[in-house]
């Protein structure tokens, strides 16, 4: 009676397929975690530029109350040297740097003493597909009193 040992080349294949499936499934985990971690930065920096302007806003209280640090969201910074315009350029220069490129916006409300910061940028590479490219723009508002 004769014994058959080792591998068939049929036993094979079938490993080197199932195998396969399982290194495509795992690099296709991988692309979605690096998406979502880039989504997940963009994100988290949006949030530090508004507390940023936000900061700067309460540290220059005064001439935050009068409307200095207004801006519209397709604004470009403001030229001139006084603190809340160097400060306006450089958080307008800090929220370009988000993809897009990101843009801001502040404006005071002196009624209710109410500030809303709003940050805006576009994450279309970082969208799964066609149907999400379309809608791929992003914002981060916040709301705040001085």
């Amino acid at each position: 009676m004769k014994r058959d040992t080792g591998f068939s080349l049929l036993e094979v294949l079938i490993t080197i397929v199932i195998l396969a499936v399982g290194l495509l499934g795992l690099a296709g985990l991988t692309a979605a975690s690096m998406r979502n971690s880039h989504g997940a930065y963009n994100r988290s920096q949006a949030v530090w530029l508004a507390y940023d302007i936000a900061d700067r806003m309460r540290a220059n209280r005064v001439n935050a109350q009068a409307g200095s640090y207004n801006i519209a969201l397709t604004s470009t910074a403001p030229g001139g040297a006084s603190i809340s315009q160097t400060d306006l350029q450089q958080w307008v220069g800090a929220v370009s740097t988000l993809p897009g490129p990101g843009q801001g916006s502040v404006n005071y409300n002196a009624g209710t003493r109410q500030v809303t910061i709003t940050v805006q940028w576009n994450e279309t590479r970082a969208a799964g597909g066609a149907t999400e490219a379309a809608d791929a723009t992003r914002q981060f508002v916040v709301q705040t009193q001085l």
